[in-house]
């Protein structure tokens, strides 16, 4: 496995995470006469990972980037734990290994199998803060284990803050378009309002990824975000 890694630690005070760290940080630096691009795309690409994912604003986080600076994978220190057949070095080493198959571990992906047919996941979304313009929170769904298909199914409850949403779902290679609306391709959708639950069904005939994108809606002009909670399964 070293020969597909470089291994490298970026403080992420260092990239401005820390707003009561950013000034401090910013004297040291004129006073020492160094400086720091956060526009590199490494940097971004750390940046970028920060805000993936179903669990956000982790103290401290592994990424696994590409050599063109695409997120692989997202591992959150604080969550590596040793469960009854795996100790925590071995659930890091099954991480690694899923971010070089392409499974995108961490990244929002709900990987399902035949032994683990159903997950949840809870996350944010926002209304558009700029102009029309869709700001979707996009889960991956990874059904591929599923070779001879299934029955997908969505059951999702909306937070009681401001801000109705709509869940579409998409093909896995499907890219969602900022300025579509409503959205080409979608294979299912609903809408809801806070405190709604609703539910998502989709037949599917051979194993195959998915794309739930979820997006707010709000008549008032200032921006604002709620949250949703999704139980995600298939049935075989």
């Amino acid at each position: 496995m070293n020969d597909n890694f470089i291994n490298t630690w970026v403080p992420n005070s260092e990239l401005g995470r820390i707003h009561s760290l950013r000034e401090p940080i910013a004297k040291r630096r004129e006073r020492e006469g160094q400086t720091f691009d956060t526009t590199h795309p490494l940097a971004q690409a750390i940046i970028k990972g920060w805000k993936t994912g179903a669990k956000k604003d982790s103290p401290v986080d592994c990424f696994v980037i590409s050599s063109a600076f695409e997120l692989m994978g997202r591992q959150l220190i604080h969550d590596l734990r040793e469960d009854n057949e795996r100790s925590e070095s071995e659930y890091y080493l099954a991480f690694l290994k899923e971010a070089l198959a392409g499974k995108q571990p961490g990244l929002g992906n709900i990987v399902l199998s035949h032994e683990q047919p159903s997950q949840k996941v809870l996350d944010i979304f926002r209304t558009p803060t700029a102009g029309n313009c869709q700001d979707y929170t996009v889960v991956v769904i990874d059904a591929t284990a599923f070779e001879n298909g299934g029955t997908l199914i969505i059951d999702f409850e909306i937070g009681r803050e401001e801000g109705e949403a709509a869940f579409y779902l998409f093909d896995g290679d499907k890219e969602l378009s900022a300025t579509e609306d409503p959205p080409k391709d979608m294979l299912a959708w609903e809408w809801g309002e806070p405190g709604d639950t609703h539910q998502i069904t989709h037949a599917f005939d051979r194993g195959q990824f998915f794309k739930l994108g979820v997006t707010g809606y709000w008549e008032r002009d200032e921006p604002c975000i709620n949250a949703f909670h999704a139980k995600i399964s298939v049935n075989a």
